[in-house]
């Protein structure tokens, strides 16, 4: 037992040091990615390629609600002429 509370201390300092070295060397190295402007406009040149691609598919979604919309219009004041004659049906009878 005291072998154990003398050893996993000093385990867990020797993992928590190679974390540490390993997290500085990423962080090195994203920074040296994100200072490069060749990425930041390489980025910029394949979102503007789907520029095209996104206006097709917003005019098609555009149309698609315009569509939806009218469908729904139609139904609803078919709906409402229905249940005005129901209401005037009833006024007859009473």
């Amino acid at each position: 037992m005291e072998f154990l509370s003398e050893f996993l201390p000093i385990l867990l300092y020797i993992a928590g040091i190679v974390l540490l070295i390993v997290l500085i060397i990423l962080g090195i190295k994203c920074i040296r990615i994100l200072n490069h402007e060749e990425v930041v406009d390489d980025v910029q040149e394949k979102i503007d390629s789907f520029d095209g691609a996104i206006s097709v598919f917003s005019k098609a979604a555009n149309g698609v609600a315009g569509i939806s919309n009218s469908i729904v219009s139609v139904i609803s004041s078919v709906v409402s002429k229905l249940i005005k004659k129901g209401k005037e049906e009833d006024d007859v009878y009473e």
